[in-house]
């Protein structure tokens, strides 16, 4: 019978806790009412208005059902508007409203409090170092397989 794992090293067990740690301070400190997935989608929004939900998706890192549900709830919420592409009748372009602009202004300070908190958990020389190793485990799934780069 196998060992089971020292799950203070698995690295898995370790980034759902750190994704629990941030859901909760998102949750005390930035809103009850739009989650930290939200409020990237008003992000990339801000970023880049007119694009359409496959792009929205590709930007946030999160699937096409899960975005399309999104997109639904934050236009619901007057926070979105849709337009039908001039050039293209099929697709769907996404812009911030003036409402949902509003909400993203209001949301940025707290957001960069809590990255600021989390970051504040770990020595200055480390900070820099951890989110370069966050951000290569994020893009795993954007290289072709078996390229660890």
């Amino acid at each position: 019978m196998a060992n089971g794992l020292e799950l203070h090293n698995y690295v898995g067990h370790l980034i759902r806790r750190a994704e629990q740690v941030h859901t909760g301070l998102w949750f005390r400190h930035v809103s009850r009412d739009i989650t930290s997935q939200q409020f990237a989608a008003l992000n990339a929004l801000r970023q880049e208005p007119g694009i359409d939900q496959r792009t929205l998706a590709h930007h946030t890192s999160l699937d096409r059902s899960t975005i399309n549900q999104m997109v639904r709830r934050l236009t619901d919420q007057g926070h979105v508007s849709q337009a039908r592409d001039e050039d293209d009748r099929r697709r769907t372009l996404l812009c911030l409203t003036d409402e949902g602009a509003e909400l993203l202004d209001s949301l940025i300070p707290a957001a960069k409090r809590i990255n600021e908190q989390l970051l504040e958990s770990l020595p200055e020389n480390e900070r820099g170092l951890a989110t370069g190793i966050l951000r290569k485990i994020a893009s795993m799934d954007d290289a072709p397989l078996g390229d660890t780069g």
